[in-house]
């Protein structure tokens, strides 16, 4: 109750100071409190005073924060003109609190400007206790000057518009001294010299506008604040007759009188990152200078030292010295060299080639000027040619060493059968003396022992790493772990019980290294089980180049390329890509990583191809050169198929033909050479169905065909003279090439031409009766010329030969043939009859019965023959005068149709 009386009566007094002040600009409206400054995180509470009206009262009045209307439920309503409301701190920037009134009279609108009030919020973090003061009094030059350093760490947080402010308090003697910051850090004079053994007290003070805080006192002497700097002149020393120690000196930054120091020294070997520290209490009470001891001979050593103040808990360690190296001296080499061997295959195929190599000693204690050697069989007996050793001088320089790599020697080279084991004896020597001796044996290939199993090697954080499945076998002594790249051969040791390990070498990136594990049987070298590995992949350098095996066929071709360079991989191949590309369309076909070749299929003819082959490993991927070819027009062989083919076909067709021919002979006979067949031979007469079917032969005197003549009746001239138009008559021939036309064709408008065949051919019409045409022909009975016809007219028999000549029109239509010939049978009052005289013959009567032929066929009528009769066989010439009668009427009609033969 007490403090809120305290801290209302303020507020009271501050309230009345604003109306006060309010009243002298006649604002009806006032905030208390005016400038606030309020911690972010918590509530803030403000009122809102009406004076000088009574226009409006507190249930007219509203809040705004930021422009937002607070609501009624955060306001507070302490009398009729009072109204306090309450909001929450958030945020570091500024804010605008307003107090209104609302236009509840003319009064309160016209005057707007006097009814509204507004403050701002700054807003901050109370100030927190700060943390780690600490206070140095450092050297400067010789002596330590009368100035105190002091820092601290800030705890909190700090807004901008409500800083905190540190002051910096030292008590001394009867003085206090202070220094004001807003950093944290500061600097005070402590007089005109540095005051030991004074007694001091430090404090920091941090304060704003929420709140002050202070630190912890610190309370010490004046020493305790000291930094003395670094000793000087530090120095060390090698003795030669002590090869493991050195000898340090150096000098105190600070006279004794004023402090006491205590020294600390650490040194390493040169290009180790690890530091070996002296221990204190080696050092406390010793003063300069002091042994280094169980070093390295021939070594090179970096040595540091610092000091402080030697009470306990007091002061601060110096920096330390500047590095200061010393090398010591040799001595006799304390540890063996590593030999290793190097086998390959020699010429025979029982031979083996060994290369001796070795690394110097690990202790070597000084420079290796040469390696001893001595290679024994089984029987004692040296290889080298000798009882003894054989000395072999190397040249290893002083980087070598530095570098912090063994170097490696080769020693010997020597040819072993497969079937020889040999012991091989190694020193090294420097200045000083010769190290303990190191041997391997290389046993027969046949003797040596099984390898591990399950190597696996892999790269993990930039290192190569290899684990294995230990032996069963308690005579492992231990494992050599060796890795090849290049023709660069190195090797690590591990003991029997290792089971993975790092390989310690170094190792390049993007380069393959063949690591293999060896299992040391006391000395014997066993199998070793190998890996590739690569401690980092990146994409390969180069592609495969790609070229064709022989020549690009009709629709396929085949690639041949080589594997990528090692030292260009950069990784393992995991796969082949081979692109084709015929300009239009690309195509692509991945193979396995050990496949080198491989046939592109279903190509087009006669087209130009592009193909290039992609190498690709987990890490990027790339193309080799592009190759270009085109492919063949026609396949192997199609073209020699082709022409033998075709050729075979002429050939097939020429015999076909060939053969044809020879069997069609008489096919292709009657058709280029058509055979005439004889009217005389013809059986038209047994086709009629009013006569019997006989067989009749025909007679040598038989009139078989006559040439029709269009001649006038009553002309009483003989038509034909006996001495000038007959012609003998051969056997077999029955008309002549001028007369005997048949009656197929027209004897009056067709042109004299050969009808008649030969007597030899005869035997052949029966043969070729079913695929002949039917030939009519008229046969008489009266005779040759010059006979003389009977009283009687003889009947005409018509009758059908088989010919291949068309029928004619009368055959074709005899109906109206017999329509016809009755008609112009009417014509003659008496029959015709031809009479041939031979005495009134005369030339041109042939001339003019031709003429007459072309005046018309329907003229002339032919007599009819007897049933009975039959032509009469001449013997020797004819030379009688003959006249057919007139016939009574056309061709016979055939009422029954003919008849088959």
């Amino acid at each position: 109750m007490v403090i809120m009386v305290c801290v209302r009566v303020p507020w009271l007094l501050v309230l009345a100071c604003l109306v006060s002040a309010l009243h002298a600009i006649e604002n009806h409206l006032v905030i208390a409190p005016q400038f606030p400054v309020v911690e972010i995180g918590t509530n803030f509470t403000a009122t809102c005073l009406i004076i000088n009206t009574t226009e409006v009262s507190a249930d007219d009045l509203y809040w705004k924060l930021s422009g937002n209307v607070v609501p009624k439920d955060q306001y507070t309503r302490i009398n009729a003109s009072a109204l306090a409301v309450t909001v929450p701190v958030r945020g570091e920037e500024l804010e605008w609190l307003f107090c209104s009134s609302k236009e509840v009279s003319d009064y309160v609108s016209v005057n707007n400007g006097k009814f509204i009030h507004g403050i701002t919020l700054t807003k901050g973090y109370p100030p927190q206790k700060p943390e780690n003061l600490t206070c140095v009094a450092v050297q400067e030059e010789d002596e330590i000057p009368p100035t105190l350093s002091c820092a601290w760490a800030p705890v909190g947080r700090q807004a901008p518009h409500v800083p905190i402010n540190y002051t910096l308090n030292v008590a001394m003697l009867r003085n206090k001294l202070r220094v004001v910051t807003t950093e944290c850090n500061a600097r005070v004079s402590l007089g005109q010299t540095f005051p030991y053994y004074v007694h001091l007290e430090v404090w920091v003070e941090a304060q704003n506008e929420l709140g002050r805080i202070e630190t912890e006192h610190l309370t010490e002497d004046a020493d305790w604040f000291v930094k003395t700097s670094p000793p000087s002149n530090v120095n060390v020393i090698s003795e030669k007759t002590i090869p493991t120690s050195l000898l340090v000196n150096w000098t105190h930054p600070i006279p004794k009188v004023y402090l006491k120091l205590i020294n600390e020294i650490r040194f390493c070997q040169n290009g180790s990152q690890g530091w070996t520290s002296v221990p204190l209490v080696d050092t406390a009470n010793s003063m300069p200078p002091f042994r280094l001891q169980n070093l390295q001979p021939d070594t090179v050593y970096i040595v540091q030292v610092r000091c402080k103040h030697a009470r306990p808990g007091y002061g601060y360690w110096s920096k330390w010295s500047t590095n200061t190296s010393k090398k010591t001296t040799e001595d006799q080499p304390k540890s063996k060299p590593d030999v290793w061997r190097i086998v390959a295959e020699g010429d025979d195929v029982n031979e083996r080639y060994v290369l001796i190599v070795s690394k110097e000693p690990v202790r070597r204690n000084g420079r290796i000027k040469s390696f001893n050697i001595k290679v024994q069989g089984q029987k004692d007996k040296v290889k080298n040619g000798g009882w003894g050793w054989e000395s072999v001088d190397v040249n290893g320089s002083e980087a070598d060493r530095n570098s912090g790599q063994r170097k490696i020697y080769s020693l010997k080279e020597m040819r072993l059968s497969n079937d020889e084991s040999v012991e091989v004896f190694v020193t090294a020597v420097n200045s000083v003396g010769t190290s303990p001796k190191a041997s391997i044996i290389i046993p027969r290939r046949s003797h040596e022992r099984l390898p591990v199993e399950d190597l696996k090697v892999w790269s993990h954080e930039g290192q190569l790493w290899v684990e294995w499945k230990p032996l069963n076998s308690k005579d492992v002594s231990e494992y050599v772990v060796e890795w090849v790249t290049d023709g660069q051969t190195d090797w690590q040791r591990e003991n029997s019980s290792t089971r993975h390990t790092v390989i310690k070498g170094s190792l390049q990136k993007f380069v393959c290294y063949t690591v293999s594990l060896y299992p040391m049987y006391a000395r014997r070298i066993g199998k070793s089980a190998s890996m590739e590995a690569y401690l980092e992949q990146g994409a390969p350098l180069e592609g495969p180049v790609v070229k064709l095996d022989g020549r690009a066929e009709h629709n396929h071709a085949k690639l041949l390329w080589k594997e990528i360079p090692q030292s260009r991989r950069r990784g393992f191949i995991t796969n082949y890509t081979v692109f084709y590309s015929n300009g239009t369309k690309t195509h692509a076909v991945t193979v396995p990583a050990n496949t080198t070749s491989y046939t592109l299929t279903s190509l087009s003819r006669n087209t130009r191809y592009d193909t290039w082959i992609r190498a690709s490993t987990i890490r990027g991927y790339a193309n080799g050169i592009k190759h270009t070819f085109i492919t063949q027009k026609y396949a192997p062989g199609e073209i020699e198929g082709v022409v033998v083919g075709v050729s075979f076909g002429f050939l097939f067709v020429v015999l076909l033909f060939m053969l044809l021919c020879i069997y069609k002979r008489e096919v292709i006979k009657e058709n280029f050479w058509p055979r005439i067949p004889n009217p005389g031979e013809s059986t038209i007469g047994t086709w009629s169905p009013d006569y019997p079917l006989k067989a009749e032969i025909p007679k040598e005197n038989c009139l078989s065909g006559i040439s029709v003549l269009d001649v006038d009746v009553c002309d009483g001239k003989s038509v034909f003279e006996e001495d000038k138009t007959s012609l003998p008559l051969k056997k077999d021939k029955y008309l002549s090439e001028e007369h005997s036309s048949g009656i197929g064709g027209s004897s009056c408008m067709s042109s004299p031409r050969q009808s008649v065949s030969d007597s030899d051919e005869g035997g052949d019409v029966a043969d070729t009766t079913a695929s002949t045409v039917q030939y009519s022909s008229v046969v008489a009975s009266s005779g040759y010329k010059g006979q003389t016809p009977s009283c009687q007219p003889p009947q005409a028999v018509f009758s059908r030969s088989e010919s291949t000549q068309p029928l004619l029109d009368s055959e074709e239509n005899s109906d109206v043939l017999l329509q016809e010939g009755s008609r112009q049978s009417g014509r003659f009052l008496t029959p015709p009859c031809f009479t041939q005289n031979q005495d009134n013959a005369d030339p041109t009567d042939h001339d003019q019965l031709e003429t007459g032929q072309q005046d018309g066929l329907g003229a002339l009528d032919f007599c009819p023959l007897k049933e009975d009769s039959e032509p009469k066989a001449s013997t020797g010439s004819q030379s009688h005068d003959w006249m057919p009668a007139v016939p009574a009427s056309s061709y016979m009609p055939q009422l029954g149709g003919y008849r088959p033969q």
